[in-house]
């Protein structure tokens, strides 16, 4: 036992250490200037977080003015992350999308509507039955524009509902896009068990309390 106290005494040290290492590197995640990315062809992007990106993808599809949705990863400070290494919760990224979208057709704070009516707004570090910092909502803003348009609608929110709202906001810095197969997960696989159970249900919720003027007409 006397030799074993110091180990784990060591261990314990490492351990606290490692912590301290993560917590300043997405800290400096969190504090870093936002990067814009530039119109193309006319087309703006966006960046969302809100739990499985199969889900997210799916919904965001279903909004007039958007083009498409790619599944990816945000909000970390590792390069390349994959979808194993995002599992394991310590790459500091979250399941992301990326929203490509038409301005003059829905504007960012629409988007952000969307965001908050997708979801359950107050749970932590995940959504449904996923659970872990890699499901966890966030927020990205590209500006200080959007930044407000955010924390406004967040603020109003959770007056609203008397409750805190579990949304993170980050600056943009960089998304990574997934692996082939997660793109677009919910169209190619309706017979899949989690997309039948989860995915969809999620993305009827979502158009039953959304205005129907502003969702396609067909997905």
């Amino acid at each position: 036992m006397k030799n074993i106290l110091p180990i784990l005494v060591i261990a314990l040290l490492v351990s606290c250490q490692n912590t301290a290492q993560v917590n300043k590197r997405q800290q400096e995640v969190i504090d870093a200037d936002p990067v814009e990315v530039p119109l193309e062809n006319g087309k703006a992007k966006a960046y969302f977080a809100s739990g499985c990106f199969w889900c997210v993808e799916a919904i965001y599809e279903s909004v007039k003015g958007v083009d498409e949705s790619i599944s990816g990863y945000s909000g970390g400070y590792t390069q390349k992350p994959t979808y194993e290494a995002s599992n394991t919760g310590r790459t500091g990224h979250a399941e992301a999308v990326e929203i490509i979208y038409d301005p003059s057709v829905v504007s960012f704070a629409t988007l952000v509507d969307v965001y908050f009516a997708s979801q359950n707004v107050t749970q932590v570090n995940g959504q449904g039955p996923d659970n872990g910092s890699q499901y966890r909502s966030i927020i990205f803003y590209q500006n200080e524009e959007q930044k407000q348009i955010i924390l406004k609608k967040k603020a109003a929110l959770a007056q609203k509902l008397n409750a805190k709202i579990a949304a993170e906001v980050y600056p943009f810095q960089k998304f990574w896009v997934a692996e082939d197969y997660h793109q677009n997960y919910e169209r190619l696989h309706p017979n899949n068990g989690y997309i039948r159970n989860i995915s969809i249900p999620r993305l009827n919720r979502f158009k039953a309390k959304f205005p129907k003027e502003l969702l396609k007409s067909h997905h």
